[in-house]
């Protein structure tokens, strides 16, 4: 591969990134408007009115919680109960909670010295639905929400609805600690002849956007069966073929298995997750477009999310017939808060559930994941930064591993030393492909190198790197904590717009990069390695940049360092020498009597000279 070859490959990449950044702003997505639970196009609110409101953040969510369509015909009233750090506030259209206001989260991370430093506007819960959570739907999730008498008796928040037909529904709210609230729905036939109780849908609350700039691919769902966790996310309901091309989208996901022990609507940092006391049979979630954000949002906001999508979760139960005087009970755990893993994990221990779960550290990795999340909040105890905990950690796993980098390192460049040596066998035996591959496994174990020495460490590496990957996109300490010019370590660093373009110019991901560049630079090449693959592995890191640029800046700073202490390892043995002792050419072998050879080799001797 030459220079010319080289440099339509990088600007390929380049035209790749403007020509889908282009494409997104060319042809806007038009249909992306919300629908309510009724199939009703819904009203879009005028620029001038989000404008003058206090946050363009929370003017997404407004647009996206309109009243249900019997709210005009009736007198809907709301109570608020506060509880510790946490505001519930219910609404006697559906007798369930509207909204959760979480009032140590800001909507938005601050930045130094700009327009987003107030803290009036508080991250709130359940915004993404018309349907309050814990609302009892008959028949359908489409089915309207009926008016409820709600009152406040104390601690406790009591709703009630009596149907023409006898059946009285009955809900007792409970608040406790650690953002959790504890809810009892009872349904009683207090008629005198029994009812036919249709299918029913227990609301137990949605998730989206919480900033403009959160993305899908944060959102989704989990649930608990037998000790198996579902997720699905927004893939599975966008439906794309092979994961990159469009195919016909999903908007309703059916749980494939059961019974449901505990399901969960979250985003990145926030989390809706009910535990039921008695499994339930099913459960179903509903994906459906938000309002599209608004020219101011797009302007104060460069990597906005410019479909943003809602989920809704409803535990199913099926239909059942109530004699006189019967009822039905069900009790419920609702958090409803922040994704803190150590907050998640005595929920746990409490409900006997697996609920820490939705933080995404399952799996193999998942264990280094929950390791690096305790060992970065551990010295932030310390006194130190998010930013600089994350460096000491590289720091420190670098330590580690850096015997066996080492090792690799000086296996490496002693291959390098001896690759004329073994270009000289691949020339010699370049006629018998088999023998000059046992000549050259003969000569690495003679010099005691391997051509596997290089790759030990990465492989070692990788349980970390996607530990790293897991426990940043969802560690939401990181969430607003700042390091040198960036402002939020849980998102890009943008710096600004490059003009012209609308890409925006993200430092960390070039550093991280260029130091990749520098250090594969550096790094000799395997022996018998292809030309040609030798120059697409010394630009691979131009791929990284391309899949990492609009991750989380800790992502990149965590790569970044790690890149520059394996180049400072790599130059502190650069000077080392290495012994290279040419090739000797094979020496005649010895022949002995009753070998295949010795009739070619034995030559009788010649009468003259006998004696």
């Amino acid at each position: 591969m030459d220079r010319k070859s080289v440099a339509i490959l990088i600007f390929s990449v380049i035209g790749f990134i403007i020509w889908n950044k282009a494409i997104n702003n060319m042809y806007p997505n038009q249909g992306n408007q919300p629908l309510r639970e009724d199939g009703a196009q819904e009203r879009v609110i005028d620029d001038a009115a989000q404008t003058d409101t206090a946050s363009t953040a929370n003017n997404l969510a407004a647009a996206a919680t309109p009243l249900s369509p019997t709210a005009a015909d009736l007198d809907v009233y709301r109570l608020t109960l506060d509880s510790q750090d946490v505001a519930y506030t219910f609404t006697s259209l559906g007798g369930g909670i509207e909204s959760i206001l979480l009032s140590s989260f800001d909507v938005t991370t601050k930045r130094d010295g700009g327009e987003e430093e107030s803290v009036a506007d508080k991250v709130t819960l359940n915004t993404s639905a018309t349907i309050p959570a814990m609302s009892v739907l008959l028949g359908s999730l489409d089915s309207p929400a009926m008016p409820f008498d709600i009152k406040q008796e104390g601690a406790q928040i009591t709703a009630s609805h009596l149907r023409e037909d006898g059946l009285l529904l009955t809900k007792v709210f409970s608040p406790s600690t650690n953002y959790v609230i504890r809810s009892t729905i009872r349904l009683q036939n207090t008629s005198e002849q029994a009812l036919s109780l249709p299918e029913r849908f227990v609301v137990t609350g949605s998730t989206g956007p919480i900033n403009p700039e959160d993305k899908d691919l944060y959102m989704g769902l989990r649930y608990g069966y037998e000790d198996e966790v579902e997720e699905i996310k927004e893939g599975w309901f966008a439906n794309r073929t092979l994961g990159c091309f469009p195919g016909t989208p999903r908007s309703t996901y059916q749980s494939e298995y059961g019974p449901i022990r505990w399901a969960s609507v979250d985003n990145q940092f926030f989390a809706m997750i009910a535990i039921p006391e008695e499994p339930a049979p099913a459960l179903v979630t509903r994906q459906s477009a938000l309002p599209t954000p608004t020219p101011q949002i797009l302007r104060d906001h460069p990597n906005a999310n410019p479909n943003p999508k809602g989920y809704l979760n409803a535990l199913v139960y099926p239909a059942t017939n109530l004699g006189p005087g019967e009822s039905i009970e069900h009790q419920y755990t609702l958090f409803t808060g922040p994704k803190e893993y150590n907050t998640l994990a005595r929920l746990g221990q409490q409900s006997g559930e697996g609920v820490d779960a939705v933080m995404g550290f399952t799996g193999f990795f998942g264990m280094f994941a929950k390791g690096l999340l305790l060992a970065m909040n551990q010295l932030h105890a310390f006194g130190m930064s998010y930013g600089l905990s994350i460096v000491a950690i590289t720091v420190i796993i670098k330590l580690l591993f850096w015997p066996l980098t080492q090792a690799s390192t000086r296996s490496m460049k002693r291959m390098s030393a001896l690759q004329p040596q073994m270009k000289a066998l691949q020339e010699k035996y370049k006629e018998d492909p088999q023998k000059m591959n046992r000549k050259l496994m003969e000569f690495m174990r003679e010099k005691k190198v391997s051509p596997l020495g290089g790759c030990l460490p990465i492989l070692l590496q990788l349980p970390v790197f996607f530990g790293f990957y897991s426990m940043l996109q969802s560690a939401i300490e990181l969430r607003g904590a700042s390091f040198l010019w960036t402002h939020d370590l849980s998102q890009p660093d943008t710096l600004f717009m490059i003009p012209g373009l609308g890409i925006p110019f993200n430092l960390w991901p070039l550093l991280m990069g260029a130091a990749q560049l520098w250090q594969t630079s550096m790094t000799p090449p395997s022996p018998g390695m292809d030309p040609a693959q030798q120059k697409i592995m010394k630009y691979m890191p131009l791929m990284f940049v391309f899949i990492l640029y609009n991750f989380s800046a800790g992502l990149a700073l965590y790569w970044t360092v790690q890149n520059l202490l394996s180049i400072v390892q790599m130059k502190m043995i650069r000077n080392e020498t290495v012994e290279a002792t040419p090739v000797q050419p094979d020496q005649p072998k010895a022949h002995h009597k009753g070998s295949p050879d010795w009739g070619q080799s034995y030559r009788k001797p010649n009468k003259k000279n006998k004696g």
